[in-house]
């Protein structure tokens, strides 16, 4: 009897050390664990259906499998959102490429620099009416465009004239408020207005303007190079949490990938952070979105988020046509591509 307890101590105690060990081997596995990473994330504008693959990466969990914690927040402008990346104030940020090219010029500029492109093609475009007499780019001779103060589109209007055969000076420019852009063209005021394909034309025709009376020509349909809105990185960040900014591009390209599948469920996540969304709205401008500027055949063959640094180039010297540089940058000072994911890993069906 004595020795069957005896036995039976030695098996109790036996269990009791495996299971302090196997405690232990937990503990030390959660220690070794690297703990998220804080993510600060500014959009340069107030949110729209367009940022739906951000909300998406949120919601479906990309980002907290990268262990990353995102928060977000918005600036009133690239030139605001770049300089808080400038200082640190956000780790990353969407900005205007064609922003990030302008900053990078400047003499004490932060080399901050971009690492992931959503926008394939610049979303610029000249919204007219038919009513008025503009159907194509060249029909502008003669006519008034409101500009809202900064608008973007302008930047590369001078190349867009020249490419196309305008003479500048006959086109007329009234400045206006952005908040009275749409109102003033429907109410003809202007023959057309300046500034986003997927703002402008969505915003008018629910104003009430009839679609067949309005016309977007996009400055992509008529040799504009640019890329639009693009993922920045605060330098020292990206330097030393090289990781961090791979994980936050993978989570971002899934949460494309299920925004180009589920558009409807991806507006539903963006319109809940907008005040007052109209779900409506937000979807015709996501699916404008999708079709014009993200899922380009370039795109389609090459993957998400990636440049060619010769068109990259180009862009860059048609910028040149209505900025001075004082020193013009080159494809490579604008953007990394270490912190994207090999093709297979960006292609979208």
């Amino acid at each position: 009897m004595a020795g069957f307890k005896t036995i039976a101590l030695r098996g109790l105690l036996a269990l009791a050390i495996a299971l302090a060990t196997c405690v232990a081997r937990d503990v030390s596995a959660a220690e070794t664990i690297a703990p998220s990473v804080a993510i600060h994330f500014t959009f340069d504008r107030p949110l729209d259906a367009s940022m739906a693959p951000f909300f998406l990466a949120a919601k479906d969990g990309g980002f907290g499998a990268e262990r990353l914690n995102v928060s977000f927040n918005s600036a009133a402008g690239s030139p605001e959102a770049l300089a808080r990346v400038a200082k640190g104030d956000s780790e990353l940020a969407l900005v205007d490429i064609n922003e990030l090219i302008r900053f990078r010029d400047q003499d004490d500029a932060a080399p901050v620099q971009a690492v992931f492109v959503l926008f394939n093609r610049a979303p610029y475009a000249i919204v007219a009416r038919r009513s008025r007499g503009v159907h194509l780019l060249p029909d502008l001779d003669g006519k008034t465009v409101g500009v809202a103060d900064g608008d973007l589109s302008m930047r590369l209007w001078p190349a867009l004239a020249q490419q196309n055969g305008i003479n500048a000076s006959h086109v007329k420019f009234h400045k206006i408020s952005a908040a009275v852009r749409e109102p003033i063209l429907s109410a003809g005021q202007v023959d057309a207005v300046a500034g986003f394909s997927y703002l402008s034309a969505v915003n008018l025709r629910d104003r009430g303007v009839p679609g067949a009376d309005l016309v977007v020509l996009r400055y992509a349909d008529y040799g504009c190079e640019a890329y639009g809105f693009a993922v920045v990185a605060n330098p020292a960040f990206a330097a030393a949490k090289p990781d961090a900014v791979k994980g936050f591009v993978r989570a971002l390209i899934a949460g494309i990938a299920a925004t180009v599948k589920e558009p409807a469920r991806a507006v539903n996540e963006a319109a809940s952070r907008i005040d007052d969304g109209d779900r409506d709205l937000e979807l015709e401008r996501l699916r404008t979105v999708l079709a014009d500027n993200i899922l380009t055949d370039e795109v389609r063959r090459n993957g998400l988020g990636g440049i060619d640094p010769a068109r990259l180039d180009r862009s860059i010297e048609q910028i040149a046509q209505g900025f001075k540089f004082r020193k013009k940058p080159a494809a490579g000072d604008i953007f990394d591509d270490r912190f994207l994911p090999p093709v297979a890993g960006r292609l979208i069906n």
